[in-house]
């Protein structure tokens, strides 16, 4: 099989820890001591996840012993929205630039989705960023978070019309992550948001895209889903069906399912046999990218994921996409590094 591209992993970058470690203590679970404690300066990820520890090496070693042979690197949730106003404009930019200069330093292994600072509060900031990291520092595109604010406002609001335009302007390859709920409060202390809660959160924010016109009117998005699409497969149909049938969208089933299949998915933590199976029957061929998930997932997690992959029954050639091919249509400059 030829080398991956991994379009899902991700870095903690020095400016990404001073600038948690500015923020309130919230509890969080820490990867390292594989146990809950609520650091002083542990951050402030309201999900319940903690910071791994994470060095370009670490992901070389990875992708090393997974047969990556370029990762794109991206911030997790929360992310900047950590800070507000200024603050966050100033920490998406000091994410980029180390970003930029880890890619520089092989860009044939790394490549970066560029932060932005909270939606929230400063759209103009955002839309200054992008404008930076896509032409100055050439990114090979942006991270967005499933919600942003205090309040339900997922990707579909009418507040985030104008990135949209700029982003769809620009043909711009969109990385959707997902972040916490409003309700922060766990379903169980040892069950973070990112272990269930997460998945659908990528399906709200995906159907909101869907129902709001997003993913109709701007075409010219790539929209890649975290985690093969969260609950989005799984329940597409039901709701295409249902809105159209009770009469809360004008959107016919055929429509909302097209629009569904616009997006691009990877399959990190996904490639279970049920998992892999709804989803190569529900996205086309072309659509679907490998992601790991590092370092946020434990390598050994990432090793079942990987196996399961690879012995996952499908031709030859479709899995030379998932692998590679996808990703090198999806960013071209990926093309001067095949690696084999």
């Amino acid at each position: 099989m030829a080398a991956k591209i991994d379009v899902h992993h991700h870095f903690v970058p020095q400016p990404y820890i001073d600038g948690r470690h500015a923020t309130v203590k919230f509890l969080t679970f820490n990867l390292n001591a594989n146990e809950f404690t609520a650091f002083s300066q542990s951050g402030g990820d309201p999900s319940g996840w903690g910071l791994p520890n994470w060095s370009p090496e670490s992901s070389k070693a990875l992708m090393s012993s997974q047969g990556i042979s370029t990762a794109i690197l991206s911030l997790t949730a929360p992310g900047c929205t950590i800070l507000k106003g200024v603050a966050s404009a100033q920490l998406a930019r000091a994410v980029n630039e180390h970003a930029a200069v880890i890619r520089d330093s092989s860009p044939s292994e790394f490549g970066f989705f560029a932060a932005l600072p909270t939606l929230a509060d400063n759209l103009h900031a955002a839309l200054e960023e992008v404008a930076y990291a896509l032409d100055e520092l050439k990114a090979d595109g942006v991270t967005l978070y499933t919600r942003y604010g205090t309040s339900n406002n997922y990707l579909g609001h009418p507040s985030l019309v104008p990135l949209w335009e700029e982003l769809d302007r620009r043909g711009c390859v969109v990385f959707i992550h997902p972040t916490h709920t409003v309700d922060t409060n766990l379903v169980n202390p040892k069950l973070p948001q990112p272990i269930i809660d997460y998945p659908h959160e990528t399906g709200r924010t995906a159907t909101d895209l869907i129902m709001s016109g997003v993913m109709r009117r701007f075409t010219h998005c790539k929209v890649i889903l975290s985690h093969a699409g969260g609950t989005l497969p799984y329940l597409a149909t039901r709701a295409a069906t249902l809105l159209y049938d009770y009469k809360l969208s004008d959107k016919n089933t055929e429509e909302f399912l097209e629009d569904a299949r616009r997006f691009y998915y990877d399959t990190a933590l996904s490639t279970n046999k049920q998992s892999l199976t709804l989803l190569m029957d529900f996205a086309p061929k072309d659509h679907v990218l490998f992601g790991s998930d590092f370092p946020y997932a434990p390598t050994k997690t990432i090793e079942t994921h990987t196996k399961m992959l690879d012995i996952f029954e499908m031709d030859e050639e479709t899995k030379q996409k998932i692998a590679r091919k996808n990703a090198v249509a999806l960013i071209p400059r990926l093309q001067k590094c095949e690696r084999y």
